[in-house]
C-alpha cells in the first residue's frame, strides 16, 4: 500500500498548492508508514518537477503527453487510476480545485474507493481512516469515516501548508495506456487574463462590496491590490450591479478562495460570501456597521468609514514599502 498524489501543472509550471499536497501526501505516508509516490500529467520540464523533491516525494511518474494539458478529465482520471494500481496506492490526493473536484468522482468509482472532498488537514486517526472538512459553509468541522479499502480525498487550498523534507527523487516514464478516444476534450482557442492576478492563484486577495457604493470609487481596491501583489474581488451584489466582472465574485455562488489574507472592504458578510472565503488564513474586515455578519469571520475587524480607511491602509504599505 502507498499513497499517491496527482500534482497538476499549469502551462508547465508547479505552483503554491503543488507544493502544498506534495508535503500533504508525505506526511500522510509517514503517519500510515507507507511510501509516497507523485503522478505528473502533460508536458513539465524535469527541472520543475524535481522541486517536488523538497517536500518528501521520492518517486515521481511522468507523462509528458501533450494531451493532458487540455484537462480531460476522462483521460485524467483513468490515468490517475492507472498509476494508483501501479504504485498500489491506498489513498489517492487530489487538489480541491475545478480539475480535483472533477476528477475525484470519476476516480473513486475506477477504484471502487470511497471519497471525502475538501479535506483540511491530516487524518484525525488512520485506523478507522477518519478525516475532517468544512460543512455548513465554513460554519462547522464535520469528521468523516471512510470505511474503503481505497480512499480518494481532495485536499481544501490552505488547509496544510508547504514543509520542507528533502530528499532525492528518482524519475519514472509512465505509460498510464490511454488512447485517442480516452481525449473527449478539444481546445480549438485559449484567451488568457495577462498581467493581472489570478485569484486562485492569489496569496492575497482584496474584495469589495457594496459599501464602496459606485464602480467609480474602485480605484483604491485596484490600487492596494497593486502594492500587495494581490488578487481582487467582490461580493455577488457588485458583479450583479456591473461594477465589476463576474470573474471577480467570490462566495458560494462564485469562486471559492482560501488566501493566505482576505481584505473585505464594505462587505457585510452575508453567509454565501462567506462560504466562499471561510477557509483564508486571516480575514481583515472593514465596516461601518459594527453589527455586520463579517465581524464574526474577521481575524481582524474595524469599524470605520471605508473612504477613510483605505487610503490609510494604502499610504502605510507604501510606508512600509519604502
Amino acid at each position: 500500500m502507498s499513497v499517491l498524489v496527482y500534482i497538476e501543472n499549469w502551462d508547465g509550471k508547479l505552483k503554491k498548492v503543488s507544493f502544498e499536497l506534495a508535503s500533504y501526501a508525505s506526511k500522510l505516508a509517514s503517519e500510515m508508514k507507507t511510501s509516497v509516490a507523485a503522478l505528473s500529467l502533460g508536458a513539465v520540464e524535469e527541472s520543475e518537477l524535481v522541486k517536488l523533491s523538497a517536500y518528501g516525494i521520492s518517486t515521481l511518474l511522468v507523462n509528458k503527453d501533450e494531451r493532458f494539458n487540455n484537462l480531460d478529465n476522462q483521460a485524467i482520471a483513468k490515468a490517475v487510476a492507472r498509476a494508483a494500481e501501479k504504485t498500489n496506492a491506498s489513498v489517492v490526493v487530489l487538489a480541491h480545485n475545478n480539475l480535483g473536484k472533477a476528477v475525484s468522482p470519476r476516480l473513486a468509482v475506477k477504484l471502487k474507493a470511497g471519497m471525502v472532498s475538501a479535506v483540511h488537514g491530516l487524518p484525525l486517526s488512520i485506523d478507522p481512516f477518519v478525516v475532517t472538512k468544512m460543512m455548513f459553509t465554513g460554519k462547522a468541522f464535520g469528521h468523516v469515516a471512510i470505511q474503503s479499502e481505497k480512499k480518494v480525498i481532495t485536499l481544501s487550498s490552505n488547509s496544510f501548508g508547504m514543509i520542507e523534507n528533502q530528499v532525492t527523487a528518482a524519475i519514472e516514464d509512465f505509460d498510464p495506456g490511454v488512447s485517442e478516444t480516452d481525449f473527449i476534450t478539444k481546445v480549438e482557442q485559449t484567451n488568457k487574463i495577462t498581467g493581472k492576478v489570478l485569484l486562485n492563484d492569489a496569496d492575497i486577495v482584496v474584495s469589495g462590496g457594496r459599501g464602496m457604493k459606485a464602480a467609480e470609487n474602485w480605484a483604491p481596491i485596484e490600487e492596494l491590490a497593486s502594492l500587495l501583489g494581490a488578487g481582487t474581488a467582490c461580493s455577488r451584489p457588485v458583479s450583479d450591479e456591473g461594477w465589476r466582472p463576474h470573474s471577480e465574485h467570490v462566495g458560494q455562488t462564485g469562486k471559492i478562495v482560501a488566501p493566505n489574507l482576505y481584505f473585505a472592504f464594505g462587505i457585510s458578510g452575508a453567509i454565501q460570501h462567506l462560504g466562499g472565503v471561510s477557509s483564508s488564513k486571516v480575514i481583515v474586515a472593514v465596516n461601518k456597521d459594527p453589527d455586520a455578519p463579517i465581524f464574526e469571520a474577521a481575524d481582524y475587524g474595524i469599524v470605520g468609514d471605508v473612504f477613510k480607511v483605505l487610503p490609510q491602509f494604502i499610504e502605510a504599505v507604501k510606508e512600509i514599502k519604502s
